[in-house]
């Protein structure tokens, strides 16, 4: 009777205890970092042929295990009701519709966690995985009659070993057998040390069965590759010149014959031919290129060509921007390209006399942490076009365009977004002090901002130095934001989209006037009235990282830095990037024993007895662009010249995916906070 009394008791008491508890928190309305996880993005919209419905790989992120997930969803193009095509476990992406729209081929890991080539039956909604491959697939291109499947896959090739070991006896504990490396270009970003072997072109039945590679040697190729209409052979971009090993800009365009592999070189230019497109009527390719003038910016033009090679010549020698991509109208007599104009990623038709009219703009990339330019786009027959469109308050969503009208389909972050306060994105004219240029930049405000308080000032810096920031969503900066600060970023010289003299305004000498260009920016941030100028921060990533060093170099403006996978010695980082056979011929022109006075002057190591700036430096420890080793001399000349000064490495993290996970992006932002904290003035 005392137990059922004692059970009585607990079970009244519960209900009561609830109502005398604390009212659930209301959700906190400014960006943090937790909110991350939330965020979902759109890539690669492809629309179907017929215009009626747009298929797009649809990021999101695991909290669970922190890592970013790929979907494969269909959004109806009249209506923007959405429903998923291939979701569930693994990761699923490279949509590509067959020529009739009734078949859907994409790559997913679903299986077994290897990326496997899959071809979807729409009507049906019966799947097949069309072959076992040994390597992931990449560049699907569906065949004219949709027949045949074309795509580029990795090819291992087993190199002769330089001497041997002795005799093993049976059962020993050896140590593991030497590494032999050959390769001017031995690892790279993101993919680390590079096994041995090359990637092919391959083609394989739409209805499954054995791939058939058609080109081999000890060669690349790469995508897109385009069909002849009559699917008698495959175009694709390659650099089979017997020097390509340290030509890395040299690429060609092969036309691959289907019935015997032959290939027969299209173009021989001194630069870099890519991106071909065969016309529908199998008379004209159009492709990218320039002529190489071992410039360290060079736009990339649009050119067309006979089918034969013959008659080359370009479109777009007159618009003086870089195009990024470039497809077939619908009609054969116009094509459509993809660039960047003034910080703004456009969508243009090209007439074949070299008109261009812009048809869509505000195209939005993959990029999270920080703004930059991009986006992806699709042209159906009925000459609809499908792309990723964004702005300050909004990562990556699916658009449209018809008949000249824009109209977004998907609205994909209202659920997280929805109810936050963002910083609002808001333009500043800016006039750079060496030469009274116009420079483009942004400031980001703090939520709930108030025009009469002042407010501490971020300065953060892109990379590249070839590329641009546009007023476009960072996580980055809504951080920075809600944690009271104004955020400053800006395009100085150097910078893409504003034409190719405004580019190489740093050719050889970057470090340098770009330096006027920012300290300007900085200035007109001040003079609207609500920045404090006692209290300035600076930071960036890459080439922002470089920057950033240079910066504390040569002015004691900033209370406190954080220089970002950094170049910090142009000697020692030429010698171990990723890309030395690049930078050593177009960013210096000589290598470091033939110039070493022109590597030493434009390294920001060289300044170090100038820095009073407290830096952080900060670097992903599989970085091989900007490698830690630079980051860490950095790091030991503050130490040894009393600067205060810290560390931070991203365990696992490459250069590109220096904040791939969220829970690195958020903690690498938050250190950043942290350190620029312990300097702010009150």
């Amino acid at each position: 009777m005392q137990l059922r009394l004692l059970v009585a008791l607990l079970a009244t008491a519960t209900p009561l205890t609830a109502a005398l508890a604390d009212p659930p928190a209301a959700p906190n309305k400014i960006f943090q970092g937790r909110d991350l996880f939330d965020l979902q993005y759109a890539t690669d919209p492809q629309i179907r042929p017929d215009g009626r419905a747009v298929a797009y790989a649809r990021r999101s992120f695991d909290i669970m295990t922190d890592r970013g997930r790929s979907s494969i969803w269909l959004v109806d193009t009249e209506t923007g009701a959405q429903a998923p095509v291939v979701a569930g476990a693994g990761s699923h992406g490279s949509p590509r519709w067959s020529p009739k729209g009734d078949r859907l081929a994409y790559v997913s890991s679903a299986e077994d966690g290897r990326p496997q080539l899959f071809v979807r039956w729409m009507q049906t909604g019966q799947t097949a995985k069309l072959a076992e491959l040994l390597d992931a697939p990449d560049s699907l291109t569906w065949s004219p009659d949709g027949k045949w499947i074309a795509f580029t896959m990795f090819a291992p090739d087993d190199k002769k070993p330089l001497g041997e070991a002795p005799p093993k006896p049976e059962n020993a504990q050896w140590a593991p057998p030497l590494e032999v490396i050959t390769d001017i270009t031995y690892r790279a970003d993101g993919a680390g040390y590079l096994k041995p072997g090359y990637t092919h072109v391959y083609v394989i039945a739409a209805d499954g069965g054995t791939p058939r590679q058609l080109t081999f040697g000890a060669f690349n190729e790469s995508g897109p590759l385009t069909w002849a209409p009559d699917g008698s052979y495959i175009v694709a971009t390659g650099n089979r010149n017997e020097n390509w090993r340290r030509e890395p800009v040299n690429t060609e365009l092969y036309r691959i014959a289907l019935s015997d592999g032959q290939i027969t070189p299209l173009t021989q230019r001194a630069g870099p031919d890519g991106s071909a497109r065969v016309s529908p009527d199998g008379k004209t390719i159009a492709y990218l290129s320039f002529d190489d003038k071992f410039m360290g910016y060079q736009n990339v033009e649009l050119h067309v060509m006979n089918a034969d090679g013959g008659n080359q010549r370009s479109l777009t020698a007159s618009l003086d921007r870089s195009i990024d991509d470039v497809q077939w109208a619908p009609n054969g007599r116009d094509l459509y390209i993809r660039y960047d104009d003034h910080a703004v990623t456009k969508v243009a038709r090209v007439a074949l006399n070299g008109k261009v009219t812009p048809v869509a703009q505000g195209l939005s990339g993959a990029s999270l942490d920080r703004p930059y330019t991009g986006g992806d786009f699709t042209i159906a027959n009925d000459g609809t076009i499908a792309f990723t469109s964004g702005s300050g308050a909004r990562p990556s969503d699916v658009s449209i365009s018809r008949g000249g009208r824009s109209k977004q389909l998907t609205n994909l972050n209202e659920g997280s977004l929805g109810g936050k306060t963002l910083g609002q994105v808001q333009h500043l004219d800016v006039k750079s002090s060496f030469d009274q240029r116009p420079v483009d930049a942004w400031l980001v405000l703090p939520p709930n901002f108030d025009r009469n308080k002042k407010y501490p000032l971020i300065l953060e810096i892109h990379g590249g130095p070839f590329a641009a920031y546009a007023p476009l969503f960072s996580t980055d900066y809504q951080l920075y934001a809600a944690a009271g600060y104004v955020v400053l970023y800006t395009n100085p010289r150097g910078s893409t989209s504003y034409g190719d003299e405004f580019a190489n305004l740093i050719h050889h000498k970057y470090p340098g006037n770009d330096y006027d260009d920012l300290i300007s920016s900085v200035d007109a941030a001040i003079a609207q009235g609500f920045v404090d100028p006692d209290n300035l921060f600076v930071t960036g990533g890459s080439g922002g990282g470089v920057l950033t060093a240079w910066i504390v170099g040569k002015t004691h403006r900033f209370k406190a830095a954080a220089s970002q996978k950094p170049v910090i010695n142009w000697t020692s980082l030429v010698l171990t990037t990723d890309g030395t056979a690049f930078m050593t011929k177009y960013w210096f022109g000589k290598t470091p024993w033939e110039d070493p006075e022109t590597y030493w002057a434009r390294s920001p190591l060289s300044l170090v007895g100038s820095v009073k700036t407290p830096t952080l430096v900060v670097v992903g420890d599989q970085d091989f662009r900007t490698p830690l080793s630079d980051s860490e001399q950095y790091y030991q000349a503050l130490q040894l010249a009393g600067v205060p000064t810290g560390l931070v490495k991203v365990p696992g993290a490459s250069h590109g995916g220096f904040t791939s996970r969220p829970s690195q992006s958020a903690a690498k932002a938050s250190a950043i906070l942290a350190w620029f904290e312990r300097y702010r003035g009150k």
